[in-house]
């Protein structure tokens, strides 16, 4: 109870008192005769009724009491305090609150009591209106609502609290990941429920590699009996795809991309058991569909500062592009001790002839200013049967069980917002490969391969519909292509 409502109180014990007195003077009174007997019963029945009117004023500001002490333990002061920032009187501290309650509640309690006609009752009835009063300020105007009592489609319980939400429910918070500037192939925040959005990306790589080969003895170390076979492969890729991805809830997203290839690669070279001095140079070239993937993705947790978001996914990739043992090979009959022809591909491939399925898991970590994230996955190639690659003249080569090896996959990086509108990431990714297997052996001269890239990304937001992604791939080892550029365009539907 506040001091208003307690001033009530008191003005009412003040009238009950003056009955009280009244009435004792009215019985010891050597005036007062038989004919005054229904003046003191008057004044009974009066002091009865007000007595019930305390008695219901007390129960009232009680159950107030205990409304708003349930309110502050639902909503929590640090959300109170929040919330009042900025506000104007009455909501600015617990105690204003508190008065405004109160205050409410006792004319409540005036209003739904008889109205005897009496003095000592107007007396009473005059401090329960003068909290409300003073909560005003002055008197409100025609169409505005009153202070103290709730607005239209807003609740009591609400403008009591001083907070925007219903009672009993928590601020809603972001549940999303923070956005990055994307450099893997996964991005990191889901598409929200029911929204499409539609992604055109572009990729360009270039790769150039080396390869040096000796066959013969040596008589000292200094002298070489034999042929040296030197080879430079340099070969460019050109990757269009459009990549379809929709939000089925608020935590789950399904996408698929469709790509086309068209790659080019040049080799100078010496042809082997020729003994000429003069490099060749043999080109190839193929365009077509790639590997087509469908991806599905699920926010596992909604993280915080000290625990990261997790996304699980799980990716599959056909076998839809033209793979490697279906383009012609530079060989008369059989590559394997051919001395003719180069046992090179008279064609490049646009696919990698394997379906593929790959499990993941990403992470995002935000801590101001920068966010934190990785990715872990395995990619496991199934193996295929009956492996038969075409030559030249159309004839066809045996080759058996083909296994090709699985990759593991992790990177990791920073992310940092540098306005509303763009973005930054830097970060490592690295894809260990197994050795291929032919027939369940390994084939000669397949090893474990490491590659390495270097990340830098940059992501510019036009509006809530476009957004440019721009990624750029530097090769750290010499398996790796020397150089990958990526472009996306997302646009929200």
């Amino acid at each position: 109870m506040n001091k208003r409502s307690m001033q009530s109180i008191r003005n009412a014990g003040c009238s009950t008192l003056l009955l009280v007195g009244g009435l004792a003077q009215a019985q010891t009174s050597p005036d007062v005769g038989p004919s005054s007997a229904p003046g003191i019963e008057a004044l009974q029945h009066q002091l009865t009724e007000q007595q019930g009117q305390l008695e219901a004023m007390k129960r009232a500001l009680a159950e107030q009491d205990a409304v708003i002490k349930e309110l502050r333990s639902v909503i929590g002061d640090d959300v109170l305090a929040r919330k009042r920032g900025g506000a104007g009187p009455g909501i600015t501290g617990g105690d204003n609150a508190t008065n405004a309650a109160t205050a409410a509640a006792a004319a409540s309690a005036a209003q739904s009591t008889p109205n005897p006609v009496n003095a000592p009752q107007q007396v009473v009835g005059q401090p329960q209106q003068a909290p409300v009063q003073a909560q005003q300020g002055q008197q409100p105007q025609q169409g505005q609502p009153q202070q103290g009592q709730p607005q239209q489609g807003e609740s009591a319980d609400s403008q009591v609290a001083g907070v925007d939400e219903p009672v009993g429910r928590p601020p809603e918070r972001d549940t999303r990941p923070p956005e990055i500037a994307p450099i893997t192939d996964q991005p990191g925040v889901l598409t929200g429920e029911g929204k499409l959005v539609v992604e055109p990306g572009f990729q360009y790589g270039y790769s150039s590699n080396n390869r040096v080969a000796l066959v013969g003895y040596t008589v000292i170390p200094a002298i070489l009996i034999g042929l040296v076979d030197v080879r430079e492969v340099k070969t460019t890729t050109y990757l269009a795809s459009v990549a379809l991805r929709y939000g089925i809830t608020k935590r789950l997203e399904i996408e698929a991309k469709v790509p086309y290839v068209h790659s080019s690669g040049s080799t100078v070279s010496r042809e082997i058991f020729t003994g000429t001095a003069v490099d060749n140079v043999f080109n190839s070239s193929g365009s077509g569909l790639g590997d087509v993937e469908a991806t599905l993705r699920y926010q596992l947790n909604y993280g915080t500062e000290k625990m990261p978001y997790f996304i699980g996914w799980l990716r599959y990739k056909s076998n839809t592009g033209k793979d490697p043992f279906e383009v012609v090979t530079d060989c008369v009959t059989r590559c394997v001790g051919n001395a003719t022809g180069t046992g090179l591909p008279l064609g490049l491939p646009t696919g990698t002839g394997f379906q593929a399925i790959q499990p993941g898991i990403t992470w995002l970590l935000p801590t101001d200013p920068a966010v934190f994230f990785g990715t872990f996955s395995y990619l496991h190639n199934f193996a295929r049967d009956n492996v038969s690659r075409t030559v030249l003249n159309g004839d066809k080569e045996f080759l058996g069980k083909i296994a090709p090896g699985d990759i593991f996959e992790f990177s990791f990086g920073m992310g940092l917002a540098l306005n509303e509108h763009a973005s930054f990431s830097i970060g490592y990714d690295q894809a260990i490969i197994w050795p291929t297997k032919q027939n369940g052996q390994t084939v000669p001269g397949s090893v474990r391969v490491t590659q390495g890239t270097l990340l830098v990304g940059y992501s510019y937001r036009f509006n809530n519909r476009y957004t440019l992604n721009l990624s750029v791939g530097a090769g750290l080892t010499r398996d790796t292509p020397d150089l990958q550029v990526n472009v996306r365009l997302p646009i929200t539907f």
